[in-house]
């Protein structure tokens, strides 16, 4: 089942981001079997918080999943919105 996280960052904490990113992409790495795409929300050139897209069993894991991401477990994101989605047009994911 797919999934779309849109996670918003904390105000004024692009320096945790940045400080927190190598870790996060090495753990999008490891999970690329379920972390189907994903990237940086923008404002302008400055990073806001985070969009992807997952491939998990039921939303449980999904959230799990989340939970393991560094960003996460740093305290990056004043918010987390998780929602099914379904592909209807575009690349297989």
């Amino acid at each position: 089942m797919l999934f779309v996280a849109l996670c918003l960052d904390k105000p004024d904490h692009v320096d945790l981001r940045l400080s927190t990113r190598a870790a996060h992409l090495t753990f999008l790495e490891k999970h690329a079997a379920r972390v189907k795409l994903g990237g940086p929300l923008l404002n302008g050139e400055t990073p806001i918080g985070s969009m992807l897209i997952l491939d998990c069993e039921d939303e449980a894991a999904a959230r799990a999943l989340l939970a393991e991401d560094p960003y996460a477990i740093a305290g990056l994101f004043a918010s987390v919105d998780l929602k099914p989605w379904k592909r209807v047009v575009g690349a297989q994911l």
